[in-house]
């Protein structure tokens, strides 16, 4: 009898215990604060590399990729300028492909829904003539949390080297 009513109090605390680690587990803000660090992040890779990739062909479906993954003064400067960049892309007939080599969220605060991204990306652009051209390059952007999730607000190469400071 005392065997079985230890080995109560036993299954008792183990399953208390469990309880309370899933529960600290689901109310964890580390854990919150990691998964919106990943969501900003993969939106900010996916918003600059759209921002680096356009097909002469499919320029309208281009345009309208950078529209989507904008917002704010980026946003809006991009569709002021959308005539005269589809001018020159389409006399230009240039392909260009973005592939994102790495990223980092360097800024987020969640409760004023702005964030920063540092991406490493290698552009390749290729004209009708010619070999293609092929350039490495580190971006920093702001993105803005919107209805829509996030939203890249700002875009401008990162210093290298000497020119940090």
């Amino acid at each position: 009898m005392l065997a079985a009513l230890v080995l109560a109090l036993c299954a008792a605390g183990a399953a208390g215990w469990g309880g309370w680690q899933r529960y600290q587990a689901a109310n964890d803000d580390s854990a919150s604060f990691a998964q919106a660090r990943d969501d900003a992040l993969a939106a900010g890779e996916q918003a600059v590399q759209n921002m680096n990739t356009l097909d002469h062909k499919t320029l309208e479906q281009g345009l309208d990729s950078w529209e989507q993954s904008t917002t704010g003064d980026l946003h809006r400067q991009l569709v002021d300028g959308r005539d005269a960049f589809a001018r020159q892309i389409t006399e230009a007939k240039t392909v260009s492909t973005a592939k994102v080599l790495s990223g980092a969220v360097t800024e987020l605060d969640e409760r004023a829904g702005r964030a920063g991204v540092m991406v490493a990306l290698r552009v390749t652009v290729t004209a009708p003539e010619g070999e293609p051209a092929v350039k490495e390059s580190r971006l920093i952007g702001s993105l803005t949390w919107t209805s829509e999730g996030w939203k890249l607000s700002a875009l401008g190469q990162a210093p290298v080297g000497a020119t940090a400071g």
